[in-house]
């Protein structure tokens, strides 16, 4: 190989390495302008709220949705504490479903409004009269008891459990339980103005608040322990050893 012929080899070789170099330069800033993208894309994407990409056909039941994400731990925590007696846990149950009712259901607001203004008349027509039926009676209670007996009186559990039999333990509860979530269930119930969307936020609510109940009921039961006496005790420490229990019997199926 001459000189001539060395020279125009370096040459193509400084081309080809130049050639190689810039492609790769190209590769390299192309390669760094989609990593960028991507990573603009994962940005805006958590800046973008979450939303459920398939909700519901119906307000009411979407509406429905987001109180029981309000409310049902509320009730869950009630509830569960509840562990002296199942009765107590009725109680509640029912207690709280009875409240609810009485919140939503339109027929039942206009009732008690109708037995409010019937009651405000009777007593306008009571007051209304003569004297001769005055009473004499002289009350010589201090201000304190008159105070005191009127608040025992007007004890609004009393009202909260008008018409519903259970344990006074679960209906306290229940009372306490339903202040915390009574304006959530209401303003949620005011938002729909459809009758549709009314009707099955009414329907649902109850019909999720009952299965509820059913799950922390089956969740409990299997964290409470199980029921013994000392009966019970005495005769299971004084079984002989050697004598096979009930527990003991092995079935040949």
């Amino acid at each position: 190989m001459n000189q001539n012929e060395e020279t125009i080899l370096r040459e193509s070789i400084r081309s080809i390495i130049r050639h190689v170099k810039s492609k790769r330069l190209d590769e390299e800033k192309e390669l760094r302008q989609i990593i960028q993208k991507m990573m603009d894309f994962d940005l805006l994407e958590a800046q973008t709220p979450d939303v459920d990409p398939s909700p519901n056909k119906s307000t009411g039941i979407n509406v429905l949705e987001d109180l029981l994400k309000k409310i049902i731990p509320i009730l869950e925590i009630d509830y569960k504490s509840l562990t002296t007696s199942s009765d107590q846990r009725d109680s509640y149950r029912a207690h709280v479903l009875n409240a609810v009712e009485n919140s939503l259901t339109p027929a039942k607001l206009n009732n008690q409004a109708g037995e409010e203004e019937a009651a405000s008349l009777e007593e306008i027509d009571i007051t209304v009269g003569d004297n001769a039926g005055e009473d004499k009676f002289i009350d010589i209670r201090t201000d304190a008891e008159k105070a005191a007996e009127e608040e025992k009186e007007a004890d609004p559990r009393d009202s909260f459990g008008a018409g519903v039999d259970g344990d006074e333990t679960g209906r306290n509860m229940a009372y306490q339980s339903y202040k915390k979530v009574e304006s959530n269930i209401i303003d949620s119930y005011e938002l729909l103005a459809n009758p549709e969307d009314q009707e099955l936020f009414f329907d649902y609510l109850i019909a999720n608040l009952k299965l509820y109940f059913e799950k922390f009921e089956e969740e409990l039961a299997s964290e409470l322990p199980e029921p013994t006496n000392q009966a019970y005790d005495m005769a299971k420490q004084e079984q002989p050893t050697d004598q096979a229990g009930p527990d003991d019997i092995e079935l040949d199926l």
